[in-house]
Formats: C-alpha cells, sequence, structure tokens
C-alpha cells in the first residue's frame, strides 16, 4: 500500500519551521507582505501554539476593516446625497415634536393640514403624534439643525459602515464584505423610499442603525451596554423591534443584564411620556389614529388585525409591475412590489445561510408577522418600505452563504440597477402615479 502523499501547505510549512530553527529567523506578518490572514488561519496557528503573532494578525485585520468601513461608509453617504432629494421630508412629525419638547412641552399647537396623523388631545387644545414614540423624537434631536436630505445621507453612511462591520461575524473576503456593506442600501428598495425624508421614513433609518450595531456589539466585539443602546435606538423608533429582544439575549449569553440597562430606562420613559399625553402607559395612540384614518380597513378590523394578512403577503411578496409605453416599459405602482423583484438578490436568502440562521430567521418571521398585522401596506412607497426593518438579519442569512460568486454578483448588479431605477422615477420624475 502506497503511503499517501503530503500536502504542499504541509510540506511548505515543514521547510520554514526549518529554516526558522537553522537561522534563529522567526518570521513575523508585517502589513507590507499583503492582506491580513483568515480568521481560520488564525485560528489554526493559536492551536499551533503562535498565539502571539495570531494576535498581531486580529489586530491588523481589525485596524484594516475598520478603515476600509470608514471609507465605505464615507463614499455611500456621498453617493446617496447626489442620487437623492427628500420629496416628502415636509412630513416631519417627530422634528416636530422634537422642537417642542426642547421648550418644554409635550405637543404642538398648530395642526398643518397634511400632517393627518396628529391626534387631538386634551379637548382639541394641542395635537400628538400618535404613532411615534419618545425614542423617535429623542432620535432627532441632535439632527434638527441639519437639513433632511444630509440627515438621510448620514444614516446612509452609517449603515453601510456598520454593515461593513456586522460582516466580520462570518469568514469572508473584503470584495465580498464590500458588495454586501453597500447592498442593503443601494441594492434594495431603502435608496428610493429612505430618500424621500418623511418622519417614517427616518425612524426606519434609525431602526436599522440601531438593529446593526446591537448584532456588530453582540456577535462580533461583545459590549453589552453599548449594544442594548442600539437596541435602545431600534425599538425606540420601530417599536415592533422589541419583538426581536429575546433573540438579542440568546445571542448575547452573557451580561444579559448589562445588555437591558439602556432599553430598560427608555421603556419607563416611554411609558411615563405616553401617560402624560393620553392618560396610559400602554397608550401609544395607535387606536386613537386608527379612529382618525380614512382607510375603510382600519376602521373596519383596527390598525393591528389578521385579516390585514393576506393584503400586506400580496403586496410584499407577489404584487408585480405595470406595462408603460415608455422606457423602461415597465414601472411599479406606487402601493407595493414584491420584494424579490425589486431585489433579486434576496433570492439568496434561501441558501446556507450561515451559522445565525436559525435566529435570523426567526426574528424576520416574528417581525414580518406584526407587520402584516397592519391595516396599510406603507403607503406611497416603492416595493414594501416596512420590510426595511428586516434587511439587518437578511444580511446575516446573505453574509453566511461563502465566497463571492458569479451569481452573486450579477444578482447585486441586477439589484442596484432595478433600484437605482426606481430611485430616479419615484424621487426625480413625476411618473408614478397614483
Amino acid at each position: 500500500m502506497k503511503k499517501p502523499k503530503m500536502p504542499a501547505s504541509e510540506l511548505f510549512r515543514r521547510v520554514e519551521s526549518i529554516v526558522e530553527k537553522g537561522t534563529g529567523i522567526k518570521k513575523r506578518v508585517k502589513k507590507i507582505e499583503g492582506p491580513p490572514r483568515s480568521t481560520g488561519a488564525q485560528r489554526a496557528r493559536v492551536e499551533r501554539g503562535d498565539a502571539g503573532e495570531a494576535a498581531l494578525d486580529q489586530a491588523d485585520a481589525s485596524e484594516t476593516g475598520m478603515r476600509v468601513a470608514i471609507v465605505l461608509g464615507l463614499f455611500a453617504a456621498v453617493g446617496f446625497y447626489l442620487t437623492t432629494r427628500p420629496t416628502m421630508a415636509h412630513f416631519d412629525y417627530t422634528h416636530r415634536m422634537a422642537v417642542a419638547l426642547l421648550h418644554g412641552r409635550l405637543g404642538i399647537e398648530d395642526h398643518p393640514a397634511w400632517l393627518n396623523e396628529l391626534i387631538p388631545v386634551h379637548h382639541g387644545s394641542k395635537y400628538y403624534t400618535g404613532n411615534y414614540s419618545l425614542g423617535a423624537v429623542l432620535s432627532v434631536m441632535p439632527f434638527l439643525f441639519l437639513p433632511v436630505r444630509c440627515l438621510t445621507a448620514l444614516i446612509a453612511g452609517a449603515c453601510v459602515f456598520l454593515f461593513y462591520l456586522l460582516s466580520g461575524a462570518e469568514e469572508t473576503n473584503v470584495a465580498r464584505r464590500t458588495m454586501l456593506a453597500l447592498f442593503p442600501v443601494f441594492g434594495t428598495w431603502m435608496w428610493a423610499d429612505f430618500a424621500a425624508g418623511a418622519t417614517y421614513h427616518l425612524t426606519q433609518g434609525f431602526g436599522m442603525i440601531g438593529q446593526v450595531g446591537a448584532l456588530y456589539f453582540t456577535l462580533v466585539r461583545p459590549m453589552p451596554v453599548v449594544a442594548g443602546s442600539f437596541f435602545a435606538l431600534a425599538f425606540g423608533n420601530r417599536t415592533e423591534l422589541i419583538l426581536t429582544l429575546p433573540i438579542y439575549l440568546f445571542l448575547m449569553k452573557r451580561d444579559r443584564l448589562r445588555f437591558l440597562i439602556v432599553p430598560a430606562a427608555l421603556a419607563l420613559l416611554t411609558a411615563a411620556d405616553n401617560f402624560a399625553r393620553f392618560g396610559s402607559p400602554f397608550e401609544f395612540g395607535y387606536n386613537l389614529q386608527a379612529n382618525g384614518m380614512n382607510e375603510a380597513r382600519c376602521h373596519e378590523h383596527g390598525l393591528f388585525s389578521i385579516h390585514s394578512i393576506a393584503y400586506n403577503a400580496y403586496h410584499m411578496l407577489f404584487e408585480g409591475f405595470t406595462e408603460s409605453v415608455r422606457f423602461p416599459f415597465m414601472q411599479p405602482t406606487p402601493w407595493g412590489l414584491s420584494i424579490f423583484l425589486a431585489s433579486p438578490f434576496l433570492f439568496l436568502l434561501f441558501r446556507e445561510g450561515g451559522r445565525y440562521k436559525v435566529a435570523a430567521w426567526t426574528a424576520i418571521g416574528l417581525v414580518t408577522a406584526a407587520l402584516w398585522c397592519h391595516c396599510n401596506q406603507g403607503g406611497w412607497q416603492f416595493s414594501y418600505r416596512y420590510a426595511m426593518t428586516l434587511l439587518p438579519w437578511m444580511f446575516l442569512l446573505l453574509v453566511g452563504n461563502g465566497r463571492l460568486s458569479v451569481t452573486e454578483g450579477a444578482l447585486f448588479a441586477a439589484s442596484v440597477a432595478i433600484n437605482g431605477l426606481a430611485t430616479w422615477l419615484f424621487l426625480w420624475t413625476n411618473r408614478i402615479h397614483v
């Protein structure tokens, strides 16, 4: 029986070891020698006893990754700013509420005709936003001096920055991490919808930052208090995201009480704010808003009902394009489009999924169930804007799919092209009509 041949990699390692022992020279990895080694290589070197060098490799990789993330975030912010405009920035509920709060008031006294979600309380003497909780108001307070177009670009850049860092949760190369980091902003409906700049778009942007930050400081660089702060930012803007709390606690594995410090504080403040506005810590104003909405569906079954599931599922998963006699000869309706037609890259969700696929699919299922119960599919929009809050969990599935392939590159290019065209149609033309 022939003796099996020694792998080339093992032969090279043994020759390298003999040379080091004979010359007394210990090779060390330097920045000029090329990109940092992969996590798998680091692990192998630790097992061989080279822990010191593995630590240096990890530090270099972290530093390089941070630099790439910063450059990519700045590039995304500039690109987002140049390609969009805030056509719906006049729906500025949380900005008005933030200014009122700075003046010591819980509500605004005027009622512009276009702000149809304001809820009259105290016998109509003041108006309050019903579906924007204290967390959403506090989120915009530091940015009141910024034009909305700058704020949306800043949030988009921050999302790309954090998505790149989060991609470190799975072993992959720089090119693929770059593509995946750009995908949620420029390869999905976020590009056209979030850029419109209304309050309900901004809350979804802050919700995305909150989720990505919470996942990064849970999975990649565990820091429980910081992760909890990002989670508070997420559910403070999008209340339905509180459903994902058990998943974060499961992924955290330790220091769970520290994770809960900031979310618990925000929950108590929000309850106090609700009581001051509506007389109950559990009343966010949703029921009062439903009474004032003109949609028959909301009047018949309320703002949240299982009767709305089929309606929303159709708009999110199955609605298609309409014909057009002008380029591009088909176009989306302003009330919805299948997320898979808007972003073909999402077909890759059903591949391997990586080590966190159970947690990710659980979060997607819980949040989707809550979104589908809403009586409204999201109003004027490209595709299904509510699904923006699902993108961080979809990202975890996509980043766990292995190495960059031709299929991934083609689907990514198609998704960017579709959403770039939609951004032009919705924000720069008048061709999408009711």
